[in-house]
């Protein structure tokens, strides 16, 4: 059995206060073994982006404890929950985030260069791997939705995460587009052994993983094989 990468006990996100307050997670417990494609899927508002953002370092929960890679995440500040983002997960955004000042390449190029390690050759191979092999030394707003997505991509793997998350990483495009970015990740996830956590409301998408854990109204609903 694979080891756990992932290991999430009694998650509880509160927002608020007094008689106002409200849980987006309630007592989430779930873990993930090592090179899992895992799909948290579960309607707006079902806390699925919030869980994502809590296992990430992005955020801090109002209760419970996070492990990822063995770094206890919830017991962390800041320095090291920077250290932590820098070294061990990657990120995929739905609205791609690149620098928009920066040409493909050298957004690809940043997370590496911030570890001190060989950007350019990473860069490139990584810029064929994904098929822009011809678009590097273009910005973002000479880019299609699908290319700049596809870079966010190549970005996220660059480093070799032990972990890439992926929140709705294909909202914002077409169906073809979208369906072509999952591939991707689907293909960087098994070569490179990375354990990938996808959120997304898409049933399609979501049933391309090995496991589909279902949210509603912030509490685990169901955690099952993927059909």
């Amino acid at each position: 059995m694979a080891a756990i990468v992932i290991s999430v006990r009694g998650i509880t996100m509160r927002f608020g206060g007094g008689g106002r307050a409200v849980d987006v997670l309630s007592d989430v417990s779930l873990d993930v073994p090592a090179r899992q494609f895992l799909a948290v899927a579960g309607p707006s508002g079902s806390g699925k982006s919030t869980l994502l953002g809590l296992i990430a370092g992005l955020d801090r929960p109002t209760a419970g404890q996070i492990t990822v890679a063995g770094v206890p995440v919830t017991a962390l500040g800041e320095a090291g929950l920077a250290r932590f983002r820098r070294d061990t997960i990657g990120y995929v955004f739905q609205s791609f985030h690149l620098i928009p000042t920066l040409t493909a390449r050298e957004n690809i190029q940043v997370p590496l260069e911030l570890r001190g390690l060989e950007a350019q050759a990473r860069a490139d191979e990584l810029l064929r791997r994904v098929g822009l092999a011809d678009r590097g030394h273009h910005y973002p707003a000479q880019l299609s939705g699908g290319e700049q997505q596809r870079v966010a991509l190549a970005r996220a793997f660059s480093h070799r995460p032990r972990v890439l998350f992926a929140d709705e990483p294909t909202g914002n495009l077409d169906g073809a587009t979208g369906a072509r970015v999952i591939e991707l990740m689907s293909e960087l996830n098994r070569e490179a052994g990375t354990t990938l956590v996808l959120v997304t409301h898409d049933q399609t998408l979501a049933a391309r993983a090995h496991r589909i854990v279902r949210l509603s109204d912030g509490a685990l609903q169901s955690d099952s094989a993927a059909a």
